[in-house]
C-alpha cells in the first residue's frame, strides 16, 4: 500500500498526488514511468511519468488527468487515502548528456513530466530552454517548478489568455531559424503536438525526442498493447521507450491506435462518469 501524502487540484480534471514509494524514489531517472493500480484484484493498470522525486523522503509525485474509470477515481482520493500498488520505475530513462542547448517543449499535462527530464538537462550543464502551452492560462501546470530549472522560458496558450498566443511550434521553430539553434529537443504532450514539433525541427536536422503515452497494460511488452511503429519497426513502449526518436515514429498509427476505444469512453454509463452530470 502506498498513503497519499498531498493532493493538489491544478486545473478542472488535473491533480497532482505526492505518495510513498521509497524503492521507486530512490531508483528512479528521468523520464521513467509507473504503473498504479487502486484495486489489485480487478483494477486496470494506468502509466503515469514520474514528475518528481525524493529519495531521502521517499516519495514520488504524480500528475493525474481524470479521463478514464481509474484515474477518476484515483482523483477523488484525498491525503491519506491508499493506492494499493504502484509498480515501477519502468521504461528507459531519458540519455541526459551534455549537448549545449537543449529545448524542452511540454503541451498540457505532459508539462508535468517534462520537469524531471528539464531539470536533468540542466545539471549535466546544458543550457535549457523551455517552452510550455496549452489551450488556456487554467490548464498551464507546473509553471513554477519548469522555470526554476530554464534558463528561458516560453509560455504560450491557443487562446491568448495567458503568455504569448500561439502554437508551442511557433516559437520551437523561431529558436531552429536563429542564429544559435538548439542542439536537442525533447518534446512531450498530446501526440498531435508531438508530431508537429517533430515535424518543425526536421528540415533542420535537429535531434527530437518524443515521450508516447500510449494504450498499456502489464508494464513488460508482453501483452503488446502499447506497440507503435518507429523506423518501419514494431516497439513496445513500456519497454523500449517510452522516449523514442520523434523523427521515425508514426503518428498517425498511433493515434488511430490510441482512439480505438474512444466511442466506449465517451459512453454515459462509462465508468468514470460515476457522480458526474452528463451533458
Amino acid at each position: 500500500m502506498h498513503t497519499i501524502l498531498e493532493k493538489k487540484q491544478l486545473s478542472a480534471d488535473v491533480f497532482y498526488f505526492r505518495v510513498t514509494a521509497p524503492e521507486i524514489a530512490r531508483n528512479r531517472k528521468a523520464g521513467q514511468f509507473i504503473l498504479f493500480q487502486l484495486d489489485t484484484d480487478y483494477g486496470e493498470r494506468v502509466p503515469l511519468t514520474i514528475a518528481d522525486a525524493n529519495a531521502e523522503e521517499g516519495w514520488i509525485a504524480l500528475v493525474v488527468q481524470a479521463v478514464g474509470a481509474s484515474t477518476y477515481k484515483l482523483s477523488l482520493l484525498n491525503e491519506g487515502d491508499k493506492v494499493a500498488a504502484i509498480l515501477g520505475p519502468l521504461g528507459s530513462p531519458t540519455n541526459i548528456s551534455k549537448v549545449g542547448t537543449v529545448v524542452c517543449v511540454g503541451g498540457g499535462i505532459g508539462i508535468a513530466p517534462l520537469y524531471p527530464i528539464a531539470q536533468a538537462y540542466k545539471k549535466a550543464g546544458n543550457k535549457v530552454i523551455a517552452i510550455i502551452g496549452a489551450r488556456n492560462k487554467e490548464l498551464i501546470i507546473f509553471e513554477d517548478k519548469i522555470r526554476e530549472v530554464a534558463d528561458e522560458l516560453i509560455v504560450t496558450t491557443d487562446d491568448g489568455s495567458y503568455g504569448r498566443k500561439a502554437l508551442v511550434t511557433e516559437p520551437l521553430k523561431e529558436l531552429c531559424e536563429s542564429a544559435t539553434p538548439p542542439d536537442e529537443v525533447i518534446a512531450i504532450g498530446p501526440p498531435i503536438m508531438m508530431k508537429f514539433c517533430a515535424a518543425t525541427t526536421l528540415p533542420f536536422g535537429i535531434h527530437t525526442m518524443v515521450s508516447l503515452n500510449t494504450i498499456m497494460i502489464d508494464g513488460t511488452g508482453m501483452c503488446g498493447c502499447c506497440r507503435v511503429i518507429v523506423g518501419g519497426e514494431t516497439k513496445f513502449v513500456c519497454v523500449d521507450g517510452p522516449e523514442f526518436d520523434g523523427h521515425k515514429v508514426d503518428f498517425d498509427n498511433m493515434m488511430k491506435r490510441m482512439g480505438a476505444f474512444k466511442e466506449r469512453e465517451q459512453e454515459d454509463n462509462h465508468k468514470c462518469r460515476i457522480g458526474r452530470t452528463v451533458a
